[in-house]
């Protein structure tokens, strides 16, 4: 069979030679970031069929590959977005912002590094015994929009995947990694549910009654978790000898917390991270911290835990709205300052951590996020790490996604320089092994 050349010219155009087989490329002569080893220089990759089949110095192009001559181009694993709503239908009726930690000190309202994936609306049952604030059933790749306009405009910025969340009250519901392609949500699950997504939502969620406070939302999460270890033990009871027992209650809140193999949990400030790696022992669950707005001051404390956390990109900030009369206290203006040196001081201590995009709108935004942690000591491969296996491993889903592998899903993208480069654009991004082209203006030519 004959290969299908399509050629990497400077102005970005392509070049079509006589055709290959469908589902097989190879792009050879390219510098290769692997995220699990050294880059190959003038490495090839081939993809069949979705998934990464060989990659390295040496590697052979299969007959009837579309080669690419990826001459002076960089390529990459898949970026993956640790704690998104994208793809997620977006709140009504005005929503207020999910509040995750005491409303004192921080970095401001802009970015605080201490709030979820996007803003909330609440729907409560009634009272305490109908569970007000719990949405724990409800499945992110249940509700994903594979057509919506967010996840093109991530594809074409290099992100492959997003761990998608729910964001509506204390419990919020269950995550989902979600490759960003696919003609139906079920094209896009790769693995759910991957967490329970927790906020301390109470503190603005007008509520008068129960929870309707920090301590009442920590002792409601308290609580849920203690009447699940409850409810599994009597359904236990119940499957092994139903006869003479009265059956349990079917409860939908409790079912959604035990199929959830982890919980996530907001920390921004240092005595947050604290406090959150002491209750995360108390729900006898394997837990996740998201925010760090004050990563740089608890790295070891998390380091000694052994607890991951999820990086907030979006890095704390003055409110434009505020009263330009009123100082900001000198923990705040630090706060400002050292937010983006937390990964790095991470890093250095050896802590498990991932990047999420954290409500910035534009993929370039990411990347200067990324390129300001950078700027503060955070070492090239440690971003990268952070926005691809780390957060794969983080979730357990490193075994088919994060690194270029052999075996793993076909997720990677092409860039004409180094990806945090201001310059560098991205040519080709691959998605569960297909090709998508982006374009001058926002949208992918593609799937091929």
């Amino acid at each position: 069979m004959k290969r299908r050349h399509l050629l990497l010219a400077a102005a970005g155009a392509f070049a079509y030679g006589q055709s290959g087989s469908p589902g097989l490329y190879a792009i050879q002569n390219a510098t290769i970031h692997t995220a699990a080893g050294p880059a190959i220089a003038n490495g090839t990759i081939v993809v069949r069929n979705g998934l990464i089949e060989a990659v390295g110095a040496n590697v052979p192009v299969p007959a009837g590959a579309w080669a690419i001559d990826g001459k002076g181009m960089h390529v990459y694993p898949g970026l993956i977005d640790s704690l998104s709503r994208w793809g997620l239908p977006a709140p009504t009726d005005g929503p207020p912002r999910v509040v995750v930690a005491a409303p004192t000190g921080g970095g401001g309202r802009r970015g605080g590094g201490d709030e979820g994936p996007s803003n909330v609306q609440f729907q409560d049952d009634g009272g305490p015994e109908e569970r007000p604030s719990n949405t724990s059933w409800v499945k992110a790749a249940d509700l994903v929009q594979p057509n919506d306009a967010t996840l093109t405009a991530a594809r074409n910025a290099g992100f492959t995947t997003a761990v998608v969340f729910p964001a509506t009250g204390i419990f919020a519901g269950q995550g989902s990694v979600l490759n960003l392609a696919g003609g139906k949500a079920g094209d896009m699950v790769v693995s759910s549910p991957v967490g329970q997504f927790l906020s301390m939502a109470a503190v603005r969620n007008g509520l008068a009654s129960f929870p309707g406070s920090l301590m009442g939302s920590f002792a409601y999460i308290r609580q849920i978790y203690l009447d699940a270890e409850q409810y599994k033990t009597a359904k236990t009871m119940y499957a092994q000898n139903a006869r003479g027992l009265q059956r349990p209650a079917y409860d939908r809140a409790l079912e959604g917390v035990l199929e959830s193999p982890r919980a996530l949990l907001p920390a921004g400030r240092k005595v947050e991270i604290d406090r959150m790696i002491r209750f995360g022992k108390e729900l006898k669950t394997p837990v996740i911290l998201y925010g760090g707005t004050e990563a740089w001051r608890a790295a070891d404390s998390l380091k000694a835990a052994g607890v991951p956390l999820l990086m907030n990109l979006r890095w704390p900030e003055r409110d434009r709205d505020g009263d330009p009369e009123v100082m900001d206290s000198l923990r705040t203006l630090e706060t400002r300052e050292m937010a983006p040196a937390g990964p790095a001081a991470l890093a250095k201590a050896g802590v498990k951590f991932a990047f999420y995009s954290g409500g910035l709108e534009r993929p370039a935004d990411v990347r200067r996020a990324v390129k300001k942690a950078v700027d503060a000591g955070l070492a090239n491969e440690d971003a990268l790490r952070a926005l691809t296996i780390s957060a794969a491993q983080i979730y357990g889903v490193d075994d088919r996604l994060g690194s270029l592998e052999p075996g793993k899903i076909g997720n990677l993208f092409v860039t004409d320089g180094d990806w945090l480069a201001e310059k560098t654009q991205v040519k080709l991004v691959f998605v569960d092994g297909k090709k998508f082209e982006p374009t001058a203006g926002g949208q992918t030519n593609g799937p091929a």
